[in-house]
């Protein structure tokens, strides 16, 4: 039972993603995304969510993404099933993903399972979107 166990713990770090690492508080978000002068990458799931689970797998688990994603947001999760969503975003129709400014304001939005290539246009059109 224990290397079972061990075995599916050492499989879903190394396969799959886990937001751990990822804010899961959006006014604390906000926060340091002033103090960073960051925009926010938030990204909307459900737990039982299969294209939630297949966009972290075939998206998120992608280093260059995340790369990407490290060096120019704030990076926040919620879960629709465990975390406080504020009124203005929707939660049904997940995946979700808004692309805020440091202050809150939506800059881009989106839904759906995206494929790295497809998450680098929304992210590009995030990028432009804050320069207005």
């Amino acid at each position: 039972m224990q290397i079972l166990l061990l075995t599916l713990l050492l499989a879903s770090s190394v396969f799959g993603f886990e937001t751990d690492n990822w804010l899961h508080n959006y006014d604390k978000a906000i926060k340091i995304a002033q103090k960073e002068h960051k925009n926010i990458y938030l990204f909307i799931g459900a737990d039982a969510c299969h294209f939630c689970k297949r966009f972290k797998e075939k998206t998120l688990s992608q280093k260059v993404v995340m790369d990407r994603l490290h060096q120019d947001y704030i990076l926040i999760y919620l879960s629709r099933d465990r975390h406080v969503i504020p009124k203005k975003f929707q939660k049904f129709g997940v995946p979700r993903h808004y692309f805020l400014n440091e202050n809150g304001k939506i800059l881009f939005e989106s839904f759906g399972v995206l494929e790295p290539a497809g998450f680098f246009t929304l992210l590009d059109e995030a990028d432009l979107n804050s320069l207005n």
